[in-house]
């Protein structure tokens, strides 16, 4: 791998993502909201930067996503849910991912491996819900899945060597999670961007459209 490109560097995971490629002498490019003005649900804002960038990334991952969003959290219950914070769930951890795949396709190379990759959540896996609740991000992160699953059956036509793969970086330490951090082990960011590139340097074409935990392990839809 010689050039990637992380969206939502700001972030935990995607800061440890960046600092751990810059350490293999990986050419990075990093772009976030906070540092550089990118709206990820702005079509026009991800276009822009997005279109600045000349193709040749054998990495794109998008390291974005929102557990709480405007001071919602998840829905213990079904009553809970309201409309707009559903909305807000979808524009965030679906639409949001999905504008980036798009314009992001053109900046493969079609003549070698690399790998198109965003991060989903566990509880976003229909057939692993068995405690129900947090029915918006759940429900979201499921939406993220399919696109994912989509853009790779697409992806597989024009790019044949490159692979879309949605991961599980399992629970980490970071202002996402730190409410919910006593409920499950959490490991910290750095550890985390070392497995989810150790994941990634394991998959093969064959495994794109796929969702993986942060050790590999396939993740049923």
């Amino acid at each position: 791998m010689t050039r990637a490109l992380i969206i939502g560097a700001s972030g935990g995971i995607g800061a440890a993502l960046v600092a751990a490629l810059e350490a293999e002498r990986v050419q990075v490019t990093a772009l976030s909201r906070r540092d550089d003005g990118l709206e990820l649900t702005d079509e026009a804002s991800v276009a822009t930067h997005l279109g600045a960038l000349s193709p040749g990334f054998d990495l794109v991952l998008c390291a974005t996503g929102a557990l709480e969003i405007d001071g919602r959290g998840p829905e213990k219950a079904l009553r809970q849910l309201a409309p707009e914070a559903m909305a807000a769930q979808f524009a965030v951890n679906c639409i949001g991912p999905a504008i980036v795949l798009k314009h992001a396709l053109r900046l493969l190379p079609r003549d070698r491996p690399a790998s198109l990759a965003v991060l989903s959540a566990r509880v976003g896996s229909i057939g692993d819900n068995r405690l129900g609740g947090w029915t918006s991000y759940r429900a979201a992160k499921a939406a993220l899945n399919q696109v994912v699953r989509s853009a790779a059956v697409e992806l597989g036509r024009s790019h044949p060597q490159a692979l879309c793969v949605a991961l599980h970086p399992g629970t980490v330490e970071s202002a996402l999670t730190e409410k919910y951090l006593a409920r499950h082990p959490a490991v910290p960011p750095p550890e985390a961007a070392r497995r989810l590139l150790a994941v990634l340097e394991g998959l093969t074409p064959g495994d794109s459209g796929g969702f993986f935990d942060q050790h590999g392990k396939p993740i049923p839809f």
